[in-house]
C-alpha cells in the first residue's frame, strides 16, 4: 500500500468527485461512492493491498490537543 502522496492532481480529482455528486440524492450519492470504490478496487486488484487500505481507512485520526 502506498502511504506517500501519489496524486498527480489531487485538487482536480477532489473537484471532479464533488462535481460528480452534485444534484444527487443521498441514496444516489451513496451508490456513486460504492461503484467508484469497486472500480478503483478493481484497478488495484491486489487483495492484500485492498485489505490494508480498508484497515487504514477504518483508523480514526486522533484529534489535535486543544
Amino acid at each position: 500500500m502506498k502511504t506517500t502522496f501519489h496524486f498527480q492532481d489531487g485538487d482536480g480529482f477532489y473537484e471532479q468527485l464533488l462535481d460528480a455528486h452534485q444534484n444527487l440524492s443521498k441514496e444516489e450519492s451513496d451508490l456513486l461512492n460504492a461503484r467508484l470504490i469497486l472500480l478503483l478496487a478493481n484497478q488495484i486488484g491486489d487483495a492484500k493491498v485492498l485489505k490494508d487500505c480498508i484497515a487504514a481507512a477504518r483508523q480514526v485520526p486522533s484529534s489535535p490537543p486543544a
